[in-house]
């Protein structure tokens, strides 16, 4: 080979290397820095395809530009009423203003470990600012009557929840996006993935929740057992009544009907005193004289009178 060709070749490599140094690739979920010698040179770069930049003394720097997860790590935090609880969050963040990122934070990596520390801080600030029926629930609802807590009372009178967890997580969001934007990153949400008691005071929590529910039960059953002996009082007082008013018509009709077979007798005793006397023995008979009565009488008795009679 000549030195011309060697020559040739030496050159086509060097442009070849010059050519791949200066040229990059923007994707679509990037955005791209351009740095001299440390400093940044120019704006960002957004648009995707092929750019140019001066070779071996310009480096890129790709920043992605989709939202991004942060997920921090479950902790141990006091609410405002000495309830510790685990809190595990979750938020969703991306890089707004790429130069001032690089300048404060540099990388990914830098940007989480920033998050850990304000996010975790608010959320701690804001747990201890608040009581634990403030977290635990979803809104600021009051609560429902019937429901019981300690020393007998009822909840809306023991709490006055005056947040709710959706709330709370709202107001740790707004501390938060209010420091972020100096580190170039947006910071649209935050939310709590679990809350949880400590496994310490788990179980008493559980043994109070039962309490409670035996408590409210209880009351429940007292209050029907109360009710039940009302409507018994009632059914028997209505009882007693139905049972007197028919008493009452039961003897007026009988009173009415033996005047009327007294009636019935006496006028039958007007119209032939003998034939009333003899059917009235004949009853006597009937009802005295049987197979296994012995009956000792005179023989002029009255009640032999039509015994004796011959015909």
């Amino acid at each position: 080979m000549s030195a011309r060709a060697i020559m040739l070749l030496v050159v086509l490599g060097a442009a070849l290397l010059v050519v791949q140094s200066g040229i990059y690739t923007v994707a679509e979920n990037e955005q791209v820095l351009v740095t001299e010698f440390g400093k940044i040179v120019g704006d960002k770069i957004r648009v995707p395809g092929l750019h140019w930049k001066a070779p071996f003394v310009q480096e890129v720097h790709s920043l992605d530009k989709r939202w991004l997860e942060w997920d921090g790590s479950a902790n141990q935090i006091p609410t405002r009423d000495k309830k510790y609880i685990w809190i595990d969050a979750f938020a969703r963040w991306r890089i707004s203003d790429p130069i001032k990122f690089y300048k404060r934070l540099h990388d990914e990596q830098s940007a989480q470990s920033r998050l850990d520390d304000i996010i975790d801080g608010e959320i701690r600030n804001v747990i201890a600012n608040h009581d634990l029926i403030d977290i635990v629930r979803t809104s600021a609802r009051a609560f429902e009557r019937g429901d019981e807590v300690d020393d007998g009372q009822t909840d809306e009178t023991a709490f006055k929840p005056s947040l709710g967890r959706e709330q709370i997580a709202a107001l740790v969001l707004s501390k938060a996006q209010s420091v972020m934007p100096e580190y170039g990153v947006e910071l649209e949400d935050v939310k709590f993935r679990r809350i949880n008691y400590v496994d310490s005071v788990q179980q008493k929590v559980f043994e109070r929740m039962i309490s409670e529910r035996k408590r409210i039960a209880e009351r429940y059953r007292s209050e029907g057992q109360g009710k039940r002996a009302e409507i018994e009082g009632k059914v028997e007082r209505e009882l007693l009544r139905i049972r007197s008013e028919a008493y009452k018509t039961a003897e007026e009709t009988r009173g009415k009907a033996d005047a009327e077979a007294a009636n019935i007798y006496a006028a039958a005793y007007n119209k032939d005193p003998e034939l009333y006397t003899f059917l009235k023995s004949l009853e006597t008979y009937k009802t005295v004289i049987d197979g296994k009565t012995d009956i000792v009488l005179s023989t002029d008795a009255p009640l032999l009178k039509y015994l004796r009679q011959e015909h």
